[in-house]
């Protein structure tokens, strides 16, 4: 699927946030272990996959309108969101999907605004699997995107999550093309490297990010 690509507004950082950098890619391509290497040169990371989770835990308004929205049917016995049958339920239902992210998108963007404007580091990264998609680039003020070729997307996945090519193919379909995230992209990671070599880019865009933090 190809969306425009948009560029987010290059104004720096500022006295009131850090300078936000938003780290995307498509499935397989790596976002996780790239935030990881991130995280471990001590930067904040904020992850939006792990927001969603958290939102949709019982006692959260996200968790109150999905019940509303999908019925009991959507809850495991314990009471809790079964997210193997939502997420059953959104792929082979395009509304469905349109009506989760509808609940969850808003709310996902409100607590990682909150959560960036609690920071005090000279620069945070955002991991937003969607950036494009959802068309959020205002959030952020520099696009980092994860590369990797579609072949060893597809290999990388598999091996993960042991699903079948379709199956893959099919979400990749949903997310924004190669071409396109790259054309967004501030910075590209290429990840179909070794591990010192992911290191290292890491280790340049770090300096880069701090020293883009400094000039402001």
């Amino acid at each position: 699927m190809t969306f425009p690509a948009t560029k987010p507004p290059q104004s720096g950082n500022n006295k009131d946030r850090p300078l936000v950098v938003g780290l995307t890619g498509g499935i397989g391509s790596g976002k996780s272990t790239v935030a990881d290497l991130f995280t471990e040169l001590g930067v904040p990371v904020i992850d939006a996959d792990r927001l969603a989770r958290e939102l949709v835990n019982p006692g959260q308004p996200a968790f109150n309108e999905i019940i509303a929205q999908f019925g009991d049917a959507c809850l495991q016995p314990d009471g809790t969101l079964d997210r193997a049958w939502l997420q059953q339920r959104i792929f082979s239902d395009p509304p469905s999907k349109q009506q989760l992210e509808a609940i969850l998108h808003p709310k996902i963007r409100q607590r990682m605004q909150e959560l960036i404007a609690e920071i005090r580091a000279p620069y945070c990264l955002a991991v937003i699997p969607l950036l494009l998609e959802t068309r959020q680039t205002d959030l952020v003020d520099r696009i980092v995107v994860v590369d990797l070729p579609e072949k060893e997307q597809l290999k990388r996945v598999a091996a993960r999550d042991s699903l079948p090519q379709h199956v893959i193919l099919d979400i990749m379909s949903t997310q924004a093309d190669r071409e396109t995230r790259l054309a967004a992209a501030d910075d590209i990671i290429d990840n179909d490297t070794d591990t010192a070599a992911l290191g290292k880019r890491i280790q340049e865009l770090h300096m880069q990010f701090m020293e883009i933090t400094h000039g402001h």
